[in-house]
């Protein structure tokens, strides 16, 4: 299906999420980190009063934040 030059704002506020979303759990993956409640907050790529969608990125168990601590840690290094 051809994109319409003027898509819907809503929608497009949802692409561009869920593409986000993916490349954080292909990151997040490249660290052996999974957040299996990771997904785009669907309400949020409706609201007007926010300018960008949000990502829920869920609860983990202590030793994923511990793999989650230790590579953000990497990151500064």
């Amino acid at each position: 299906m051809a994109e319409s030059r003027h898509e819907n704002p809503t929608l497009a506020k949802l692409r561009d999420a869920e593409e986000t979303c993916e490349r954080l759990r292909t990151a997040l993956a490249e660290a052996d980190i999974m957040l299996p409640s990771l997904r785009v907050d669907l309400a949020s790529c409706a609201s007007a009063a926010l300018r960008s969608p949000l990502l829920e990125l869920g609860g983990c168990n202590l030793a994923t934040a511990e793999k989650l601590a230790k590579a953000l840690g990497r990151q500064g290094s």
